[in-house]
Protein backbone atom coordinates (compact mmCIF):
# COMPACT_ATOMS: atom_id res chain seq x y z
CA UNK A 1 0.00 0.00 0.00
CA UNK A 2 0.84 3.51 -0.68
CA UNK A 3 -0.16 6.52 1.38
CA UNK A 4 -0.79 10.20 0.12
CA UNK A 5 -0.75 13.56 2.59
CA UNK A 6 -3.18 15.88 1.96
CA UNK A 7 -2.96 19.56 2.32
CA UNK A 8 -4.61 19.76 5.35
CA UNK A 9 -1.46 18.31 7.40
CA UNK A 10 -0.25 20.74 10.54
CA UNK A 11 3.45 19.34 10.21
CA UNK A 12 3.04 17.77 14.42
CA UNK A 13 5.84 15.20 12.78
CA UNK A 14 3.92 11.94 14.45
CA UNK A 15 3.42 10.28 11.35
CA UNK A 16 7.71 10.17 10.89
CA UNK A 17 8.16 9.44 14.20
CA UNK A 18 5.83 6.58 14.05
CA UNK A 19 6.93 4.79 10.41
CA UNK A 20 10.19 7.29 9.62
CA UNK A 21 10.40 4.38 6.98
CA UNK A 22 7.56 6.02 4.66
CA UNK A 23 6.66 9.44 6.10
CA UNK A 24 9.58 12.54 6.52
CA UNK A 25 9.29 16.10 7.13
CA UNK A 26 9.64 18.08 4.49
CA UNK A 27 11.75 21.55 4.65
CA UNK A 28 8.84 23.53 4.79
CA UNK A 29 7.81 21.67 7.96
CA UNK A 30 4.81 19.66 6.62
CA UNK A 31 4.94 16.09 6.16
CA UNK A 32 4.89 14.15 3.17
CA UNK A 33 4.84 10.15 2.02
CA UNK A 34 7.87 8.58 0.38
CA UNK A 35 7.15 6.85 -3.05
CA UNK A 36 7.28 3.16 -0.76
CA UNK A 37 4.68 0.57 -1.39
CA UNK A 38 4.52 -1.20 2.07
CA UNK A 39 2.25 -3.41 4.41
CA UNK A 40 3.87 -1.74 7.46
CA UNK A 41 1.83 -1.86 9.95
CA UNK A 42 3.31 1.41 11.36
CA UNK A 43 2.33 2.98 8.10
CA UNK A 44 -0.92 2.09 9.04
CA UNK A 45 -0.72 3.17 12.53
CA UNK A 46 0.38 6.73 11.58
CA UNK A 47 -2.24 7.12 9.33
CA UNK A 48 -4.66 5.81 11.92
CA UNK A 49 -3.34 8.53 14.53
CA UNK A 50 -3.24 11.56 12.53
CA UNK A 51 -5.11 14.01 14.23
CA UNK A 52 -6.33 15.60 11.49
CA UNK A 53 -6.97 12.77 9.26
CA UNK A 54 -4.24 13.87 6.37
CA UNK A 55 -3.11 10.54 5.60
CA UNK A 56 -4.48 8.98 3.03
CA UNK A 57 -4.21 5.61 1.37
CA UNK A 58 -2.46 6.50 -2.10
CA UNK A 59 -4.69 5.59 -5.57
Amino acid sequence: MKYYVNEDCIGCGMCANTCPEVFELKDDGYARAMDVDTDSPEAEEAMNGCPVNAIEEAE
